[in-house]
């Protein structure tokens, strides 16, 4: 399987996201990070997942975690789906950026890949503020 996995460093890249484009060691340096994939904007499984880390976002921020979506689309696709996560999740708000990989060049290095499918995954990383990836917050 490639890409990292528990105890491995995250690597550096840097992200188109719906907020804006920054390195990933950037976003991760300062807090925990609970990063998350999907296969794709406008699925109802996808939607309602998104719209669920959205609904909770606050409780997540008054421990000091960041939230960091990850779908394999563009962001003019992420920015016209966030309407309907927000729509089909009452009370959900993503105020977290949703980083783009329409290439799907992303997903492999984050070992965000489906071992079946060979293709995006739902996959969940605990990133630390050293950004490796952890089984848990400490």
């Amino acid at each position: 399987m490639p890409g990292i996995t528990l105890g491995d460093t995250v690597p550096n890249l840097e992200v188109e996201t719906t907020h804006k484009n920054f390195k990933l060691h950037d976003y991760f340096a300062d807090s925990w990070t609970v990063l998350f994939s999907h296969p794709g904007d406008f699925t109802p499984v996808c939607t309602t997942e998104l719209g669920a880390m959205g609904k909770y976002a606050h409780e997540f921020e008054q421990r000091g975690v960041k939230l960091l979506g990850l779908s394999c689309d563009d962001i003019q696709s992420h920015k016209d789906w966030i309407p309907d996560i927000e729509a089909f999740t009452p009370g959900s708000k993503v105020t977290y950026p949703i980083i783009a990989d329409p290439n799907k060049e992303i997903i492999p290095q984050l070992n965000m890949i489906d071992p079946i499918e060979n293709g995006p995954s739902r996959a969940l990383h605990v990133v630390g503020p050293d950004c490796k990836v952890n089984d848990h917050m400490s």
